[in-house]
């Protein structure tokens, strides 16, 4: 394996503190912020630890999106492709070896994993990554993990990672230590420019964007890809523009994110939110809505909602 190409993140402050609360009590929490580097670092440096063994580590992301562009950047520092040492594995798309031993999974794939091998044999440590954004997966997943470690693996590592959550009754529900890192904090200028009564709300927000584009990158924030779509019919700025969102193909996802930092403006859902690095941004514009679903119980079942965010 080529040795490691790494760059200093504000993660690396816990590490020695984080190996050894896995080393000794079975696991932890990491409540790390944004930009930290828990995604891509933790688990290369988990790779070295002793009680590994020959074990693979397996690392939960909440979106494909991040499960690629985490797995690539890991790869990337490895000198590896995608595949050998740090792969991945999505409902449509997997790239995992017989040399693979980090493999970045969605977290729907951990509850089909579980389903066919309860023990996880061959693992020697789930990590969730992104465990703020909370979904019935990720909670499902972390329920079935902490059964399968009392049961079947006390020897199965657990770690939990994340940026927003209150990590005190977590930790304290799975009887696990706290770690905490600091992260890097830069100043931020926050405007607010709502539109118009009788305005168009994309119109606005195309008319935002052009006024802000400049030397840097441009981040949109969009509630889907409809959205995306009606904002790139209506920009008209000199410069590339750009897609994210998960129902990209794996190709066109990694080349928006490899892409050097200049010039662009990147429309994105909320995937870019979180375990993605997007480089060169100096403008985020937010349309201040997501799309999420919610449980109708007249209709008994869920359905995708657009509502406002902060």
């Amino acid at each position: 394996m080529t040795e490691p190409r790494y760059f200093a993140l504000p993660v690396d402050a816990v590490l020695p503190e984080l190996c050894r609360c896995l080393a000794e009590q079975g696991g932890a929490v990491l409540e790390a912020p944004p930009g930290a580097g828990k995604s891509t670092r933790v688990p290369l440096v988990l790779l070295d630890a002793p009680w590994r063994g020959d074990g693979r580590l397996l690392v939960l992301e909440p979106r494909r999106v991040a499960a690629r562009a985490v797995a690539g950047f890991m790869a990337h520092q490895l000198g590896e492709p995608v595949g050998r040492t740090v792969g991945y594995r999505t409902r449509l798309d997997t790239r995992v070896s017989a040399a693979t031993r980090i493999e970045v999974v969605t977290e729907g794939v951990l509850t089909r994993m579980l389903s066919h091998d309860p023990a996880l044999e061959g693992y020697a440590a789930v990590l969730f990554d992104e465990f703020h954004e909370r979904s019935l997966q990720a909670d499902l997943g972390l329920a079935l993990v902490q059964e399968v470690r009392q049961a079947l693996r006390e020897d199965l590592r657990l770690l939990v990672m994340s940026a927003t959550l209150d990590v005190g009754p977590l930790a304290e529900g799975l009887s696990l230590p706290t770690v905490r890192s600091e992260g890097r904090v830069f100043p931020v200028d926050v405007s607010h420019a709502p539109p118009g009564r009788d305005q168009d709300p994309w119109d606005h927000c195309a008319r935002q964007v052009e006024a802000l584009a400049g030397e840097g990158t441009v981040l949109v924030f969009l509630p889907g890809v409809g959205e995306i779509e009606r904002l790139r019919e209506r920009l008209s700025v000199a410069m590339p523009v750009q897609v994210l969102h998960g129902r990209l193909a794996g190709d066109a996802q990694a080349a928006v994110l490899a892409a050097p930092a200049g010039p662009r403006v990147v429309l994105a859902t909320n995937v870019a939110e979180t375990s993605v690095t997007i480089e060169g941004v100096t403008v985020v514009v937010d349309a201040g809505l997501e799309r999420r679903p919610s449980y109708d119980p007249r209709r008994h079942r869920s359905r995708l909602v657009t509502r406002r965010i902060s």
